[in-house]
């Protein structure tokens, strides 16, 4: 018998019939995906998802009346609530599927080896739940040229405000995210980051040590060489990261 362990029951929401044909046909090449059902809007594939509460979605984000988006958000508190992979022709959604945890964002065409990938995202996200259930970001899904680029968010050393987007810093590179500095805190892991500027969040791990300039002026090393002034409102929740 074949192991179903790994196996997610999968609906399929896309107002393009050619669209679902082209994602039958890849899903029937993988072994961790078993096709349960099939919708062409959102008002179908939340009835579908309520009698037949799959373990994932593939979901297309532009569709008439109820969009993916929308649906997705229906779907938020449900208890058997199903892992979303969207897909799409439209890149500039990236910052909603994020707001929305899907586990991954599918660019059309849909080529098989990157819809495999999405799919292995799913059935590992589903065995970390099993053990633990956690509230805090694990990635960032963020724009870069003409793709989407997924990044861990223990590869992230700083993140700066600029505006209404955030700079993420990993390793010699950066990148741009449509996110406050603030919303982003909420969703990392406090014992993992901590806010050390009105517009500065550090990753803790690239924290060498804290300076005192004789000044009341207060720095966070950095491990790469560089400072970082610490802000008067934050001081003292730094200094009790330092046990001071």
């Amino acid at each position: 018998m074949a192991d179903t362990s790994h196996t997610l029951r999968t609906l399929l929401v896309d107002d393009e019939p050619l669209a679902i044909d082209r994602l039958q046909v890849i899903c029937a090449k993988l072994p961790q995906v078993e096709v349960v059902g099939t919708a062409n809007d959102g008002e179908a594939g939340l009835s579908l998802i309520e009698a037949l509460k799959p373990d994932l979605l593939l979901l297309d984000m532009t569709m008439p009346g109820m969009d993916g988006l929308a649906l997705a958000r229906a779907i938020e508190e449900f208890e058997q609530r199903p892992a979303v992979i969207f897909v799409t022709a439209h890149e500039h959604f990236a910052v909603e599927a994020f707001d929305l945890d899907a586990v991954d964002y599918v660019l059309k065409p849909v080529a098989a080896d990157r819809l495999e990938r999405a799919v292995d995202r799913a059935v590992a996200r589903r065995g970390e739940e099993s053990e633990s259930e956690s509230k805090w970001l694990e990635e960032l899904w963020v724009p870069h040229r003409s793709e989407l680029l997924r990044v861990p968010v223990d590869d992230v050393s700083r993140i700066d405000a600029e505006r209404d987007y955030v700079r993420l810093h990993v390793g010699d590179r950066s990148y741009l995210l449509l996110q406050t500095v603030t919303g982003l805190e909420e969703r990392l892991d406090p014992a993992r980051f901590i806010r050390v500027h009105r517009s500065v969040i550090l990753s803790k791990a690239a924290i060498k040590g804290l300076r005192h300039d004789g000044l009341g002026v207060w720095m966070v090393e950095l491990e790469g060489g560089e400072d970082v002034r610490i802000g008067r409102t934050y001081l003292s929740k730094v200094k009790a990261m330092a046990g001071r």
